[in-house]
């Protein structure tokens, strides 16, 4: 019967040991949400950079990773010399007789390097049109007449 005491009274430790690792978790991980908001604030509002973004269930990093290891993801890409917007337009005065979003998009990445979203590039688009610096006919984009002469 002493076993079975032994047994039970481990069993009880087991289970308040893991009632207490539930709980500290469940703290941990609102904490962690409130720090990932507060982040995004400061981030948005602050205008602060943040260089080292974690993400859930990553170790916290000591040192930044060599350079080989950054050039994989999206610093793969070089930074750009001109912006989408005047890129935009280069490509369209490019194409004298209209240019199509899709050839837009093909311009951009042979001439820039530039790898654009198409819904990106459809708010450059219509921010120059409702600017009057391009116009849109027959699923075309021009630039205007008076800029063409």
């Amino acid at each position: 019967m002493a076993t079975l005491d032994e047994i039970g009274q481990e069993k009880q430790k087991v289970s308040e040991r893991l009632a207490r690792l539930d709980a500290e978790r469940a703290r941990l991980g609102a904490q962690l949400n409130e720090l990932e908001v507060a982040e995004r604030v400061l981030t948005r509002f602050g205008k602060v950079d943040t260089t080292e973004r974690r993400r859930r269930g990553r170790p916290a990093r000591t040192a930044p990773p060599p350079a080989a290891a950054r050039a994989r993801g999206r610093a793969a890409q070089p930074a750009q010399a001109v912006s989408l917007s005047d890129a935009t337009l280069r490509a369209v005065q490019a194409h004298g007789e209209g240019a199509t979003p899709s050839e837009v998009l093909s311009y951009l990445a042979r001439e820039f390097g530039m790898a654009v979203r198409p819904n990106h590039l459809g708010i450059a688009l219509q921010r120059h049109r409702r600017a009057g610096r391009l116009e849109s006919r027959d699923s075309r984009w021009f630039l205007p007449h008076s800029a063409t002469g």
